[in-house]
């Protein structure tokens, strides 16, 4: 007996060494490789790596602004039967009048992008992206989106929207300047279900647009 556990010892420690070693992760877009591929005048506003579609490799996410516009790319990593590299998964146009950099996070395999832009009058926009493998080349689909139109002096009311895309509940309410005028109170909570439905990166609704429809929909 004691011959033959030796036998399955030697057994287990040879097919460990001979094991292939653990495929290293493929390394994010580099700021040069970023920084490069941009015209006059533009700037990377913010970025955010992590992996999107499971595959164990980094992908990278990054907002490019100008004076003018502001557009969100997502980059996934990729290896192929004979190559490996980065491709385009999808794009977003955001707001050009931002009030600071926009805020990007990636968290099992969600990319959600904080993004307050205005004045006075301020719209808080989150959305919210999950990479479709099964397309090929993946293509991100919003999952989510929360909106809210409010005003940084409380001179007026405002309103606010949260939707989840993939089941179409959406949850809307209206923010009453309170009397004191230095805030608001919630107000008419309404929650209701919208048809679901497929809704790629570069088809996303105008935060603002959308919230608007929502709360004046019966």
């Amino acid at each position: 007996m004691r011959g033959m556990g030796l036998i399955a010892t030697a057994l287990i420690l040879s097919s460990a060494a001979n094991a292939a070693p653990a495929r290293p992760a493929l390394p994010p877009m580099t700021d040069k490789m970023l920084n490069d591929a941009l015209e006059l005048g533009e700037e990377i506003e913010a970025r955010v790596d992590g992996d999107l579609n499971g595959d164990g490799d980094i992908d990278t996410v990054y907002v490019v602004a100008s004076p003018d516009t502001r557009k969100l790319i997502v980059v996934l990593s990729f290896r192929g039967e004979f190559d490996l590299g980065h491709q385009l998964a999808g794009s977003l146009k955001l707001e050009p009048d931002r009030m600071g950099p926009a805020e990007l996070t990636i968290n099992k395999g969600v990319l959600t992008i904080r993004d307050l832009t205005g004045g006075t009058t301020a719209m808080s926009a989150t959305y919210r992206y999950r990479a479709e493998t099964a397309k090929d080349p993946p293509r991100m689909k919003l999952i989510g989106l929360d909106a809210t139109v409010y005003s940084r002096t409380y001179t007026h009311d405002g309103n606010e929207m949260s939707w989840n895309v993939v089941t179409g509940d959406t949850i809307t309410t209206l923010l009453k300047v309170t009397t004191s005028g230095d805030g608001y109170d919630k107000l008419y909570t309404r929650k209701f279900r919208r048809t679901a439905r497929t809704i790629y990166m570069e088809d996303t609704p105008y935060p603002e647009e959308e919230l608007v429809g929502v709360t004046k929909a019966k």
